[in-house]
């Protein structure tokens, strides 16, 4: 298998056309996204925009455990800790995260049909990846979750903008939480649009190959997907999220962050998936919530440029106000689980602190 961390090839397909498909290559990290990855992807994505043989792109994992659990938060680490030579240099994390999303960016306007096969794990910069993507498709294997309160970061990759487009309050609820959902979840929160075994991958692309483009190649690739999806539903999973969402409603109904947290913290159900994020967010840095809340506010009626700007500003923040190195230390450097938080409760968050991720320059 080829050492690259991103896999392309081309299949032919009827009419003259052929398929990209774009492999994420590093499934013993769960194909993390790094900045190797982005930059292999950015410029075939363009190059194959411009070839008019191109018909659409297809994006997948290798192995089957994720399409992509995250960014590569290990590499962001060393660079947020290890000393620089040049301290006017700009950081390998400040060039991530700006490349970061222009690569979701790109999905998002990508104009040709984007397929994204987002089978296992499909968390953080995985989910903004495959939210872009113009034909989004999930398995009975699909995990989807935007954990970063839980290592001092916030949801970003346009997160600002997603979340704020979900039912009722549920956006607001899964950044708070970090809650995993499943594949029938991810449709009924608008981050997916078909449900198809995991099993028929193969097959579908093989369909996609022989039934062609014609004039209206994203009718023709629903019509495939349409039928492959028929033959799955025996295996969607129960929509937690769906089923739970006049509770998840009420507990997130709060003036402040204070009262929706208590109001979670106060769950007195017996449900082990509210339980569990229940208890995420009483673990979770408290000045990561408070990002959270603030940027799922600000950004209602922004547009997704206008977030990813936003996100960039506040990111780049984050990499300096020592919160997500902590963070990141205690999950996966030291694994002691015993973040450090800057401030120990929500109540003692300095709002000029978190001022400061806000600020343009």
């Amino acid at each position: 298998m080829s050492n690259q961390a991103v896999i392309f090839e081309e299949l032919e397909a009827a009419d003259g056309k052929r398929i990209g498909v774009a492999r994420l290559n590093t499934p013993r990290s769960m194909n993390a996204l790094s900045l190797e990855m982005i930059h292999l992807l950015k410029p075939r994505l363009d190059q194959w925009a411009a070839d008019d043989s191109i018909g659409a792109v297809w994006l997948e994992g290798e192995g089957e455990k994720a399409l992509c659990a995250g960014g590569d938060i290990v590499a962001l680490y060393r660079d947020m800790t290890e000393p620089r030579s040049d301290s006017r240099a700009v950081s390998e994390g400040d060039t991530f995260f700006a490349d970061e999303y222009e690569l979701d960016y790109q999905i998002h306007t990508y104009p040709k049909p984007f397929i994204v096969w987002g089978n296992g794990l499909v968390i953080g910069g995985g989910l903004g990846l495959m939210v872009g993507g113009s034909h989004r498709v999930v398995t009975e294997h699909t995990r989807v979750a935007m954990p970063e309160v839980s290592i001092g970061l916030y949801p970003d990759v346009g997160a600002g903008w997603f979340l704020n487009r979900m039912p009722g309050r549920l956006g607001l609820f899964l950044g708070l939480t970090g809650a995993r959902m499943n594949g029938a979840d991810a449709i009924f929160t608008g981050l997916a649009d078909r449900f198809i075994g995991h099993d028929m991958r193969d097959e579908v692309k093989q369909e996609l190959q022989q039934s062609g483009f014609g004039s209206d190649a994203h009718a023709a690739i629903n019509k495939v997907l349409r039928r492959f999806e028929a033959g799955s539903r025996e295996a969607i999973p129960q929509a937690v999220v769906r089923e739970h969402f006049d509770v998840i409603q009420a507990l997130t109904d709060g003036d402040s962050l204070v009262d929706a947290v208590d109001n979670l913290g106060q769950y007195a159900g017996e449900d082990p998936w509210l339980i569990k994020a229940a208890k995420t967010v009483s673990a979770a840095s408290p000045a990561s919530l408070t990002l959270t809340w603030k940027h799922y506010h600000d950004t209602l009626h922004d547009s997704l440029s206008q977030v990813l700007d936003k996100e960039l500003r506040i990111s780049k923040r984050c990499l300096k106000m020592g919160e997500f190195a902590e963070g990141v230390r205690a999950l996966l450097i030291d694994k002691d689980l015993k973040p450090r938080w800057h401030f120990p409760t929500l109540e003692s968050v300095d709002p000029a602190w978190i001022d400061r991720f806000f600020m343009e320059s």
